[in-house]
């Protein structure tokens, strides 16, 4: 059985869009690259109906790119547990309410039972501060604490496979 990943929006963008001036974006979207078409054979790769909002904005052409790379992963669905796992995490994670589908990301790759939530969100996902205290939440309610990283911090492992 293969290991599985929650795949957030901000590795689907980078992976489609055009490089980047910025040279530490750049960096990031030349990893997914290398990363995305090793990570497909080895993981089973989950979006939700978040990550599929979220690419579904912007210019035409880039949505269409992005909902192409994203259409055979498999999907999981939001619910009130989903709902209600995310508010604690905007509460006690202090996630600001503009950043809000962040917490709902969490909650899915954690009532999923999902092994590896992969993001380049640093500010409210793979962050050790929120790691640690999404820790604290997770034991206290019983529910899977899924590893966060990004796809750098899975392709050194990649690369053997």
């Amino acid at each position: 059985m293969k290991e599985s990943i929650y795949l957030e929006t901000t590795v689907v963008s980078y992976y489609t869009s055009k490089p980047s001036r910025d040279i530490v974006i750049l960096a990031h979207q030349e990893i997914t690259r290398e990363w995305w078409p090793r990570a497909i054979k080895r993981f089973d790769i989950y979006i939700s109906d978040i990550v599929i909002q979220e690419v579904s904005s912007g210019d035409p052409k880039a949505v269409k790119r992005r909902l192409d790379e994203i259409s055979n992963f498999a999907y999981l669905e939001s619910n009130d547990r989903v709902e209600e796992i995310s508010k604690v995490c905007i509460q006690r994670l202090n996630i600001p309410e503009k950043s809000a589908l962040d917490a709902t990301h969490l909650a899915l790759a954690s009532l999923y039972d999902i092994d590896y939530l992969v993001t380049w969100n640093c500010a409210h996902l793979a962050n050790g501060e929120i790691i640690k205290k999404l820790i604290k939440i997770n034991n206290f309610l019983g529910i899977h604490i899924p590893i966060i990283c990004t796809p750098e911090e899975l392709l050194n492992e990649l690369k053997e496979v």
